[in-house]
């Protein structure tokens, strides 16, 4: 599998039965199509959708059904489409359960920096302030490493979404959990090693006896 199918596969083991969560643009709407058996979760956009599933299959988009991102995708039974007015409300008013959102970085405190790059033309901030600051847990999907640039940072060098950490952090090459000593090694992809992560990461990483390999 790719990386980003990885990734999209060990963040759907963090879901929870019967449970609110946000998947933002791009990398984290993939989970939707890796949510294990039996379980049932339903999926929020903000841009006014619950209960939307995977990619529809080709020759089925429909325009009216799109993420935040506008990505085609599709209603489950009793999906519930609403304004922006009460979308924001639920993901201001501490409703959501989970979300999950890219990152263009992470800092050693588990802080991200995902809504802009300074001199790139952007179409706005999006939600992710208010859903770092308003869901119950936040998981950051992204690639461990850009253009062999370290995404995992000591400190930011891009505007900082929130001041509130990451719960959770998961790469290509690892699980890594912000927690108050540090930026913790949980788990390691599949054929790679903790030597492989380290040199990937420039943020200093706490490192137990044993890492274990990513559940997927």
């Amino acid at each position: 599998m790719d990386a980003k199918e990885l990734i999209a596969r060990r963040v759907a083991q963090e879901l929870r039965n019967n449970t609110l969560v946000n998947l933002g643009i791009g990398l984290p709407t993939m989970v939707s199509a890796y949510v294990p058996a039996g379980m049932v979760v339903a999926f929020q956009s903000e841009n006014g959708i619950i209960g939307f599933g995977a990619h529809p299959p080709e020759g089925m988009e429909d325009p009216n059904l799109t993420d935040a991102g506008g990505g085609f995708i599709s209603a489950l039974p009793g999906a519930y489409a609403f304004d922006s007015a009460t979308s924001f409300a639920l993901i201001r008013g501490g409703h959501l359960d989970m979300t999950v959102l890219g990152g263009l970085e992470v800092d050693a405190k588990g802080r991200l920096a995902n809504w802009m790059v300074p001199g790139k033309m952007i179409a706005g901030m999006g939600g992710a302030m208010d859903l770092v600051a308003g869901a119950k847990r936040v998981i950051v999907a992204m690639q461990h490493a850009a253009k062999g640039q370290a995404k995992i940072v000591p400190e930011l060098t891009l505007p900082p979404t929130a001041a509130r950490p990451a719960s959770l952090i998961v790469t290509d090459l690892a699980v890594i959990e912000p927690t108050h000593d540090g930026l913790m090694l949980r788990e390691r992809a599949p054929d790679v090693t903790v030597a492989d992560i380290l040199a990937a990461t420039t943020a200093p990483l706490i490192i137990p006896e044993t890492v274990p390999e990513m559940r997927l």
